[in-house]
């Protein structure tokens, strides 16, 4: 697995909890495993406790990913660097999965699920993902989508650093909602322009 593909975890999340519309998907047991992927040591591992230490942890991903937006690097990088002293990681040396053309395995860096908990190899997982995607590409790549009243955060990998939602969904339902004011602005401007003038 490549290293920074771990940051998907931090967007996984932080997107399970949409604090502006009052939603929040980390409510069971169930839900935690689901974030994992059922398969995994770390979700058969899960406990009824993981729920409230991953909302926690949530929240402070979610601090980086705002501090990150805001222009906040220094902010987002303590915060972050915070979670890393908290949930250090375990770098192994794996092959699985990739073989090369005479079959022999292609070694690569891998992130041990060997937490004493659940929470914290999920939480050491997404903040060295955050933390590689961060500084392989800057903190200005780590975004809160700008459609009200989304919040979602997302990984800006453009080539342009130009990405401002989590989605096309999101960017088109901004664009649109932009273009609606700006024709409401314009009538508002015909029609006042209309009973100023002299008749």
């Amino acid at each position: 697995m490549e290293l920074a593909s771990y940051a998907e975890y931090a967007v996984r999340l932080v997107n399970s909890e949409e604090p502006a519309r009052g939603t929040d998907e980390l409510t069971s047991l169930d839900a935690v495993r689901h974030l994992f992927g059922a398969t995994t040591r770390a979700a058969n591992q899960a406990e009824e406790s993981d729920v409230p230490r991953l909302r926690a942890v949530r929240a402070r991903l979610r601090a980086v990913f705002e501090a990150a937006s805001e222009g906040e690097q220094v902010r987002a990088v303590d915060l972050l660097n915070s979670l890393l002293v908290e949930y250090p990681v375990s770098p192994v040396v794996s092959g699985h999965d990739y073989l090369d053309e005479e079959g022999r395995p292609r070694w690569h860096l891998h992130l041990a699920d060997n937490a004493a908990t659940a929470t914290a190899n999920y939480a050491a997982l997404a903040a060295m993902g955050v933390a590689i995607h961060l500084t392989e590409l800057g903190p200005d790549r780590l975004g809160i989508c700008q459609a009200a009243p989304c919040r979602n955060a997302y990984l800006d990998t453009s080539t342009n650093r130009s990405r401002r939602y989590c989605s096309d969904r999101c960017a088109t339902r901004a664009n649109v909602a932009a273009y609606r004011a700006r024709k409401r602005q314009e009538s508002a401007s015909t029609a006042e322009r209309t009973v100023t003038s002299p008749g």
